[in-house]
């Protein structure tokens, strides 16, 4: 397990459990407790977690850590795939953008654009775009992901399920040649999986760390996506796999 993927999971154990020890920490995920340290000194370094006397807490912005974790990682590989990705709307779409870190960029994107409409299921994208350029934004609800600052579930698909996008903006956990798109949270693959189907095109956005990565749960086959969006090329195992499709391969910004 890499040090960021560790350091979410490490954010995850301590949204369910408050604190925990460092032993408990390196038990968990079978690393040393000297490892587990330095992953708590960067958490905190960033403002992430709060250490105390043989462990480590979430501070009182318990609702801001996951998210704003996950935000951070590949940064720069997301800001240029967030900016490719908004150079496909035009004045008066209307959009559909899902609750990834991914979409989310191409939600800071969309400077230029005017007089859209916007539906998500995301605080965050809405937050990003609402007031901006005389868009409209339609939120879908329900109960709300900590984790994800995202509503799911039956609520937030029925109320997203209601328009027709013209483009349709998805963040992906996983593509994998063989079982194709994946992620690792089932309320978000379901939403994805039952609003995909109502866009004229859908964008997949994803890093290139997202490559042959063994996702958990199956969203969707590769045909669902009619554009994808990234910042390297993939390799000739997942080029086969889209070669029907367009692929934009982001410039660094």
């Amino acid at each position: 397990m890499s040090h960021p993927i560790r350091q979410s999971a490490i954010l995850t154990h301590l949204e369910e459990k408050r604190a925990a020890s460092i032993a408990e920490l390196a038990e968990q995920f079978n690393v040393s407790e000297e490892t587990i340290r330095r992953d708590v000194r960067q958490l905190e370094a960033e403002g992430h977690v709060q250490k105390h006397h043989g462990g480590v807490r979430l501070p009182d912005n318990i609702f801001e850590a996951p998210y704003q974790l996950r935000m951070g990682e590949e940064g720069s590989a997301k800001r240029a795939i967030g900016a490719a990705a908004a150079d496909l709307v035009e004045d008066g779409m209307t959009v559909l953008i899902d609750s990834g870190t991914t979409s989310c960029w191409v939600a800071k994107h969309l400077t230029r654009q005017r007089n859209l409409s916007i539906v998500t299921n995301a605080i965050e994208v809405a937050r990003e775009v609402s007031g901006r350029n005389n868009n409209r934004v339609y939120l879908a609800g329900g109960e709300i992901s900590t984790d994800y600052r995202s509503a799911f579930g039956p609520s937030a698909i029925d109320y997203a399920r209601q328009f027709r996008p013209d483009l349709a903006f998805f963040s992906i956990g996983a593509l994998d040649p063989d079982r194709g798109l994946l992620d690792f949270h089932m309320p978000e693959a379901e939403f994805k999986r039952a609003v995909m189907p109502m866009a004229q095109k859908s964008v997949i956005v994803a890093d290139h760390t997202k490559f042959n990565r063994k996702g958990l749960i199956i969203t969707a086959p590769f045909e669902v996506g009619d554009i994808y969006v990234f910042d390297s090329q993939p390799d000739a195992a997942l080029q086969g796999q889209l070669r029907d499709k367009h692929v934009i391969i982001a410039s660094p910004l």
